[in-house]
């Protein structure tokens, strides 16, 4: 089938290599000034190193790449089965793009965007045709990360979210259905990994780099929270938090902080800049931490009950099922547990009286327990 691809940037190009590598015809069009050149060094680049791995075998190589085109002219569009579009999180300018595509593309075309935390309805509102609008979102990057959220907007039909599905699955990709709520899945329920630990360094309680060890030593997680905001980088991680934040009418469990919205104004993004959280220029190095195992383990049990709460929450509210809930966050994050299983390990009750700990230490709304851990702790109740 022909795919469009709509952004040539770092997820754009990713999910342009996964479909071509599917045996897809893929069209990627970005408007920006030297896209082009740039998409086709960085995809040789990508390709060559699989093939010096012997990851891939150059008869491989030479498929997607002769699978791949970059276009100048969106109208090259005609004749796509799918077009998924991976630029600016601006609600305005997607729904302008949209707008243009359907006077270009067969009726039968499924219009699909990448975005991480904006409404699908709302961009879908742009067409005439909504009922064939989803939301596909990959995870960066896309050649990698196995997980894809499918979404339905409200006028989405049943025939374009199975078929988006079964496109994604045929990539061989591992798709949940999320509800279309802000930061769907993933970007909703991880907040807390990334808002958390940042409160908990503001307080005191910990450094960033004593945290960070707490959290992979007693968690288990491959990175520590402060060390993967600067590896996502935090003019990402900062605006989707900020989004998440807005549109649930300011809920205080998802209330951005002030010390990561300095790092983005000092423009210290992370990894890509040299400095976020930490110092990466040559020469410097990580601070040590504090390994004190009791401090370890309060602090990594605030940021898994946190984490375990939103979990359960978006449970209850039917946000996706139990299943798609662990294996998203397994997938997609790569947590190492499905939190919900997590949970039944750690015991409902303990869980439950973390985050009453937390609430009445604080008596913030942002440590409110979900009815459905207190439900559960009340009659015995586990999620497997």
């Amino acid at each position: 089938m022909k795919v469009g691809i709509i952004g040539a940037g770092a997820m754009g190009s990713g999910i342009a290599e996964v479909a071509a590598t599917a045996g897809n015809e893929v069209v990627i069009y970005d408007n920006q000034p030297g896209a082009g050149e740039r998409f086709n060094t960085q995809l040789e680049k990508n390709l060559s190193k699989l093939v010096e791995k012997k990851k891939i075998t150059e008869e491989h190589y030479q498929n997607v790449r002769s699978n791949i085109k970059f276009i100048d002219n969106i109208n090259e569009f005609k004749g796509s089965e799918l077009i998924i579009e991976a630029i600016v999180e601006n609600l305005a300018v997607k729904q302008e793009i949209f707008s243009k595509l359907e006077s270009i593309v067969d009726d039968n075309c499924i219009l699909a965007s990448n975005t991480s935390s904006l409404s699908i309805t709302a961009i879908a509102s742009a067409c005439n045709k909504p009922e064939r609008f989803a939301g596909i979102h990959f995870f960066n990057p896309a050649t990698i990360m196995p997980l894809v959220e499918i979404i339905p907007g409200v006028a989405t039909s049943a025939e374009t979210l199975s078929t988006s599905k079964s496109i994604i699955d045929s990539w061989k990709k591992v798709t949940v259905i999320a509800k279309d709520t802000p930061g769907f899945i993933v970007n909703r329920i991880a907040r807390p990994f990334y808002g958390e630990a940042i409160r908990i360094y503001e307080e005191g309680i910990a450094d960033m780099a004593t945290i960070d060890w707490a959290i992979k030593s007693k968690g288990g997680f491959k990175m520590g929270p402060f060390e993967l905001m600067d590896f996502i980088g935090h003019d990402v991680n900062y605006t989707v938090t900020e989004t998440v934040f807005r549109e649930f009418w300011n809920d205080a469990k998802y209330k951005p902080s002030f010390t990561q919205k300095r790092l983005v104004e000092a423009k210290r993004l992370g990894r890509k800049s040299g400095r976020g959280f930490y110092d990466y220029s040559e020469g410097a190095s990580i601070p040590a931490p504090n390994e004190d195992d009791s401090l370890a383990l309060k602090i990594t049990e605030r940021v898994l009950a946190m984490l375990i709460n939103e979990a359960a929450e978006a449970l209850h509210l039917h946000i996706a099922t139990r299943d798609d809930i662990d294996q998203a966050m397994t997938k997609g994050v790569n947590y190492p547990k499905g939190l919900l299983k997590w949970a039944d390990e750690l015991g409902i009750k303990k869980c439950l009286d973390l985050m009453d700990e937390l609430y009445n230490d604080y008596h913030e709304e942002r440590y409110r327990a979900s009815v459905l851990l207190r439900k559960m702790s009340k009659y015995n109740q586990t999620f497997y």
